[in-house]
């Protein structure tokens, strides 16, 4: 299929690399044209603006926007949406939040375009390991690019979730998730480095994920930071951000009435992780660098 990415980050960059490797037609832009050299180097076509999509990539067309959440978005929309023919998909693969997103699809759908939402989960394994997809909007321009879901992902890795808004709602749920799974790990481990006992963290990281309950990626990426860094963490600044999708999860708990005290805790203990040094927060900051490229900032 010919597919046109908005935003070469390293996750938008690494998901056209991976749909070229597939076979699709991928050309990309990026606001920083310093990038375009790394970009042809994967198989990507690089667009000087999005006016070009039109001459460079024949209809039907697919357009992934990767990039932040907000004004960045609408931005892109309103640069593509007279670009663009009828039978063409918007899909937005950033974490937007969900109400934004079914605004964006009304829009989009009054000018005859098609618009999905795919929350995007696998961080900077996604290339080699392919993706997780959680995706909202209308059964039929799903099922249009569905092939492109497909390729990015691995076998089960993809599905429609319900109308448009859903995709990523879902994310938001499963980002908040990952919070609280990722400060449990580093409240535990923090005891166990604190213990009388000499552990060899990345040693009980592993023995954990031979048939635990608590085997899990983030403890095979927990052993993977605690070899690198050592059981001090030393090098590693226990600073940790939150890049929107937990204050909006807490808040919609809020607004639902339904009590999530360890996802809120675990958003709390992010913003108490920029004042003082914390041990679970620096291995928090070490995973985030693992699994999702995220900067790790030292001392």
């Amino acid at each position: 299929m010919n597919v046109a990415i908005v935003g070469l980050g390293r996750m938008g960059s690494a998901m056209g690399q991976r749909l070229a490797m597939h076979g699709h037609k991928v050309a990309g832009n990026d606001l920083d044209s310093g990038k375009r050299s790394s970009v042809e180097a994967t198989g990507l076509t690089w667009l000087s603006s999005l006016a070009e999509i039109a001459s460079v990539l024949p209809a039907p067309r697919a357009v992934i926007i990767m990039v932040p959440a907000g004004p960045a978005v609408d931005a892109a929309i309103d640069f593509l949406l007279p670009v663009l023919s009828p039978g063409d998909v918007i899909i937005d693969g950033g974490n937007s939040f969900y109400k934004d997103t079914i605004a964006r699809a009304e829009k989009v759908k009054a000018a005859g375009l098609d618009f999905l939402d795919a929350g995007v989960s696998g961080g900077i394994w996604g290339l080699e390991e392919g993706y997780c997809l959680m995706v909202g909007g209308g059964a039929d321009a799903y099922t249009r690019v569905e092939p492109i879901f497909a390729d990015l992902t691995g076998e089960g890795g993809c599905a429609r979730v319900g109308e448009s808004g859903s995709g990523h709602f879902a994310k938001m749920v499963h980002n908040g998730i990952e919070y609280a799974m990722l400060q449990a790990y580093g409240e535990g481990f923090e005891i166990l480095e604190k213990s009388a006992f000499d552990y060899d963290l990345a040693a009980l990281a592993k023995l954990w994920n031979s048939g635990s309950v608590v085997r899990s990626w983030l403890l095979e990426l927990a052993q993977k930071a605690l070899g690198e860094y050592g059981n001090e963490l030393e090098s590693v600044r226990g600073w940790v951000a939150d890049s929107g999708e937990g204050r909006w999860m807490v808040m919609e708990a809020i607004e639902e009435s339904v009590p999530a005290p360890v996802i809120a805790l675990s958003l709390m203990m992010r913003f108490r992780s920029r004042q003082d040094e914390s041990y679970s927060a620096k291995l928090i900051a070490a995973l985030r660098g693992e699994f999702g490229g995220h900067e790790v900032k030292h001392e």
